[in-house]
């Protein structure tokens, strides 16, 4: 099974405003390993871009903090996958935990 993650971060960790981030590890997993790791730039800050934008980027899933419902909806339509309220973590540890069935989440900290 392969799987792309994109981790909004602020200063190395998850940022709880997933459109205002200051970049984007992309994380590649492979039969349950994380096997790559890159960090990208957004581009500047448009409501509805970013889910088209880590599409074209082959993302399959997404790990955030906080999001608006329109983000969710178009990730939605992208077929990609949202797991909202994660804690501020590394991009490593939150993926590992997914990968282990560990990653916690709570509400959607964003409120609009």
């Amino acid at each position: 099974m392969k799987l792309k993650f994109a981790i909004p971060l602020e200063n190395g960790v998850l940022c709880s405003h997933f459109g205002h981030c200051q970049q984007f590890a992309i994380i590649d997993v492979e039969n349950n390993a994380i096997i790559g790791e890159k960090l990208v730039t957004p581009p500047p800050h448009e409501p509805g871009l970013l889910p088209g934008w880590l599409a074209e980027r082959g993302v399959t899933d997404v790990i955030a903090g906080g999001m608006g419902q329109r983000a969710l909806d178009l990730f939605s339509a992208q077929n990609i996958k949202v797991n909202v309220g994660a804690q501020p973590k590394s991009s490593h540890e939150l993926v590992s935990d997914w990968l282990k069935n560990s990653l916690e989440t709570g509400s959607n900290a964003c409120d609009h």
